[in-house]
């Protein structure tokens, strides 16, 4: 019996330091995570950094950003709306139409976000006006009448070819953004950019496999 009574008295003089460690706030708080950019470390942030996290404001270098990859976007709904009438693979076409979704909602997206900061706002037609710089990884005029003038088994390599390429210059200009002192820090540019990072890197991945078993 007293061992049962000294094991009953333990435990409540634990129960009671317990309850006195947490009223005097020494229980130690978990500890405040800052996802790092694609391809880099996440890291512990004191409660002060992360309170001046959530003040981060856009810089000029985020909407560049925002402006050139509706650009680059652009192009790529002008590759999708080929596919109709060219291939016959249903992969081609699926994967056609995803893109087309994914990319005409985030050119939206990108819009409405120039738009509520009162900046300008890229038509999703610019790269067609005469002397429109390409961003990364974009196709050429020659390579985009190439790629209209194809059909079947050489359409969809010249698409596959350069849908690849073009995703790669849309990861270039995410790493470009993030390399930029103090840019891709506002919460949305981080997301969407990170977005950009993770579903073109898989889409390059399924494209190349794609390319490896062309079908007639």
């Amino acid at each position: 019996m007293r061992t049962v009574a000294r094991r009953i008295t333990s435990i409540l003089l634990s129960a009671v330091a317990a309850t006195s460690c947490r009223a005097i706030g020494r229980e130690p708080r978990p500890p405040i995570i800052q996802p790092g950019a694609p391809g880099s470390s996440s890291r512990v942030i004191s409660r002060d950094d992360a309170v001046d996290l959530s003040n981060v404001q856009y810089t000029k270098a985020d909407v560049q950003f925002m402006q050139s990859m509706i650009h680059h976007h652009a192009q790529a709904l002008d590759m999708t709306a080929l596919i109709s009438s060219r291939t016959s693979r249903e992969d081609i076409e699926l994967l056609g139409g995803r893109i087309e979704l994914s990319q005409a909602d985030e050119i939206k997206m990108m819009q409405r976000w120039l738009e509520v900061r009162g900046q300008e706002v890229t038509s999703e037609h610019a790269h067609h006006l005469p002397g429109a710089v390409l961003m990364p990884g974009m196709l050429t005029p020659e390579e985009m009448d190439g790629l209209a003038a194809a059909k079947g088994a050489e359409f969809d390599r010249l698409f596959l070819e350069g849908m690849m390429k073009h995703h790669g210059g849309a990861l270039s200009m995410v790493e470009e953004l993030f390399s930029t002192p103090g840019a891709g820090q506002e919460s949305e540019i981080f997301a969407f950019a990170s977005d950009v990072v993770s579903d073109q890197k898989m889409e390059i991945d399924r494209m190349g496999a794609m390319l490896k078993e062309p079908r007639k």
